[in-house]
């Protein structure tokens, strides 16, 4: 596994910039490594809606809509810091929110009903 966290590093190191490209293979290259990098942060991301399905106790915690309002307005904020247009990323958020919800209710329901089969259940005697 080392090496897959040390493989982003040495790869960032020799894709070009987006205005050094002179060919479209070296575009799609660049493309293909922050693909790889996205989908790494993104199971990383999940790994954190495992923690929140863990720790949240009640089902209707899941969906917090000041939350989910936050997360996207932050994305909006960090956009447009670096120089992309706010809405780009938050219509991105709102898709990557929505997805993420939708994930930890399925953790959550899973792990609530791993809970009520370990349950001891009366014997009714």
């Amino acid at each position: 596994m080392a090496s897959s966290q040390t493989r982003p590093a040495k790869e960032r190191a020799l894709r070009k910039a987006p205005e050094d490209c002179q060919t479209m293979a070296e575009v799609r290259a660049g493309v293909d490594e922050l693909d790889r990098q996205l989908v790494a942060l993104l199971a990383e991301r999940f790994r954190f809606m495992d923690a929140a399905a863990r720790i949240k106790p009640q089902r209707a915690q899941v969906r917090d809509e000041a939350r989910k309002r936050q997360v996207i307005e932050n994305a909006g904020r960090t956009a447009e810091s670096l120089g992309l247009a706010a809405g780009i990323a938050m219509d991105f958020w709102e898709a990557l929110v929505e997805a993420s919800i939708g994930y930890e209710m399925r953790e959550w329901e899973r792990r609530h009903a791993q809970k009520q089969a370990t349950v001891p259940q009366p014997s009714g005697r």
